[in-house]
């Protein structure tokens, strides 16, 4: 027995079918191209570290209760907070050139 074979009437309605909802894809919103992070500097990098390993951060890592959302919230954002504060101190320790120039943003709980 033959496969059946498409005629060109078949193909054709195939292709306006599929037509409207490819073009439609093809139209949906994209994700403007990010880009690429700057390398960071040995400094940084070396701070960066003793930032996360800081006593403050160490301690806040200590509070944090995954069971309460409102305290892992509140100490998630004092423990950022703390990190980079302690970041920005080795900063200024060994002179390096700060990053950013703002202090970010609070939230309040």
């Amino acid at each position: 027995m033959t496969p059946p074979r498409h005629t060109p009437a078949v193909r054709a309605g195939l292709a306006a079918l599929l037509l409207p909802v490819l073009l439609a894809a093809a139209c949906g919103p994209r994700r403007a191209a990010e880009a690429p992070a700057d390398p960071e500097s040995p400094e940084a990098a070396l701070c960066r570290a003793e930032a996360r390993g800081s006593p403050e951060v160490r301690r806040l890592a200590r509070e944090l209760n995954a069971d309460n959302q409102q305290n892992a919230l509140r100490v998630g954002e004092e423990r950022r907070i703390a990190e980079i504060r302690a970041f920005r101190d080795c900063m200024r320790r060994r002179g390096a050139a700060m990053p950013g120039g703002v202090e970010p943003v609070r939230q309040s709980f």
